[in-house]
């Protein structure tokens, strides 16, 4: 890769130096639209020898929320709030996480995506990141980022960037994974060379497997067949492989059962099916090779034993599907189509959890989150303590024994809303949050203890889940607990107005 070859060529000049840094530098890893059960130690079919390593030495968490979708995720981690729905998402009275962390002395930067704006008060290099290369809206093409979306995606032309200008020529040999590391390990290596003792912040938003559905031929070969069983028998693969290696109690998580949006296997296209869960998959080994690749830089500047990494999604597998399924039309891998995976992939990635992206059923807005930390965490850990996004703003200012500020370039801030999980990681329980709320064009939800309410668009009316038993939302209890689910629903809304949504039923 050579889109920027300055810093590509210090990624290999400073390889030896080390750094002795008082606070740990962090990483915080997020790829886009992957599914709960999509990664090897979460179950899935992927090659991830990688993450799989960082689970293995780190914690998993099995009660780790996003947004349950992209913008408002993003929105939440960088600021450590709940969504702010009217206007734009990052505003001038939030703070973002490359703020706080530069003030408190470290190297901040972010490769990937960014999807918050790119205006003078939304652009990340003008809000606290002092190193940025990435997409600076939605999602894009893989090879070459300056072809615009086909018609039926509305013909956009996707605004690239790297610090404050902007890029719009791609190299032949490109792809967007590969460039977003390239960046990262340039950027780490350029931060410990100008001053080993200063700890950095990075952040590392990928744009897979969002579609469309591009991957290196020789990763997509590695998959082919592989999905011949179908989405049904998927999810009963992976269900069983959950409850093998202790991730899941069955009693707790009985396998959710079908999904309106799906469709059966028998009647459908099954090699045109094979094939694009098999690009999909051959994104996430994509993923997992390029964290290999980062973790190996770390380890050449002897910075991996003083280096917490999280790892998530920004929300669950993705049931959309611009421009359809007609397989005599489309073709999953290369550059000149732009196919998704459609709501029965989409919904089985989710396994053994309900919905998907948007929808707010744990399918949605729960994510396979690892942290790894040296000799801080305990290896091959399970946490079943819920946390949310909100919450890596707290903890990371837990860790660089950092401020959060009640006024940021004279204007006042709205006040922290996250809480540490730094006692999480030190293996302590902590006091978790009062409530859990999410809201995405219709769908919503409130979770006080293990009590949700959930109210799905298709569906129109409250249900109510005991997760304390019914983790995969099998059991509604609505009517059988009118009062409770009238008591979330009230809840709700009085979050929903005091975040600035227009409620309507």
């Amino acid at each position: 890769m050579k889109y920027l070859s300055a810093l590509s060529l210090l990624a290999f000049s400073a390889l030896s130096i080390s750094s002795h840094a008082a606070h740990p530098n962090i990483i915080l890893i997020m790829v886009d639209d992957m599914g709960w059960s999509d990664i090897g130690c979460y179950g899935g079919e992927v090659k991830t020898p990688n993450l799989d390593r960082l689970a293995g030495e780190g914690m998993r968490f099995t009660q780790f929320y996003n947004n349950a979708k992209c913008t408002t995720t993003r929105a939440s981690i960088v600021t450590g709030l709940w969504p702010r729905r009217t206007g734009a998402l990052l505003k001038t009275n939030m703070v973002t996480l490359g703020e706080v962390m530069q003030d408190a002395g470290y190297a901040t930067a972010l490769s990937g995506k960014w999807h918050l704006g790119h205006s003078e008060t939304t652009h990340p290099y003008n809000r606290g990141f002092q190193e940025f290369y990435g997409l600076l809206d939605g999602c894009c093409n893989f090879f070459n980022p300056a072809q615009p979306d086909p018609d039926y995606k509305g013909g956009k032309t996707r605004v690239f960037g790297h610090n404050d200008q902007g890029v719009t020529s791609f190299p032949s040999d490109y792809y967007s994974t590969d460039a977003f590391t390239d960046h990262a390990i340039a950027t780490i290596t350029q931060f410990v060379k100008e001053d080993p003792n200063r700890p950095f912040f990075h952040h590392i938003t990928y744009t897979a497997p969002h579609y469309p559905l591009h991957a290196k031929p020789e990763d997509i070969a590695k998959y082919k067949g592989t999905f011949m069983m179908g989405w049904d028998k998927m999810r009963e693969q992976r269900y069983a492989r959950q409850v093998e290696m202790g991730l899941i109690d069955p009693k707790r998580y009985p396998l959710s059962q079908g999904d309106s949006r799906s469709y059966a296997w028998e009647t459908a296209d099954q090699e045109f099916e094979d094939n694009r869960m098999a690009v999909y998959a051959a994104m996430v080994d994509s993923v997992d090779q390029n964290i290999g690749r980062l973790l190996q830089a770390l380890e050449e500047l002897k910075v991996d034993d003083n280096t917490l990494i999280c790892f998530l999604s920004d929300n669950g597998g993705c049931a959309e599907e611009p421009g359809g399924r007609d397989p005599n039309k489309r073709n999953a891998g290369p550059g000149d189509d732009y196919v998704a995976v459609g709501p029965a992939w989409g919904w089985a990635q989710n396994t053994p959890f309900k919905r998907y992206k948007q929808w707010l059923h744990e399918g949605g807005s729960n994510t396979p989150m690892i942290a790894w930390w040296p000799k801080q965490i305990e290896a091959n850990t399970i946490n079943e303590q819920p946390g949310h996004i909100i919450d890596f703003m707290a903890t990371f200012i837990d860790m660089a024994d950092a401020k959060y500020p009640k006024t940021y370039n004279r204007q006042e801030i709205l006040p922290l809303e996250g809480k540490s999980m730094l006692p999480v990681f030190q293996g302590k329980q902590r006091q978790g949050h009062d409530f859990y709320a999410w809201e995405w064009t219709g769908n919503r939800a409130y979770r006080v203890g293990d009590m949700k309410a959930v109210w799905d668009k298709l569906v129109k009316q409250w249900e109510l889940y005991d997760l304390s038993v019914d983790r995969t939302e099998n059991v509604n209890l609505a009517s059988a607990r009118p009062e409770t689910t009238q008591l979330l629903a009230k809840a709700w809304t009085k979050w929903a107005q005091e975040t600035g949504l227009t409620v309507k039923e």
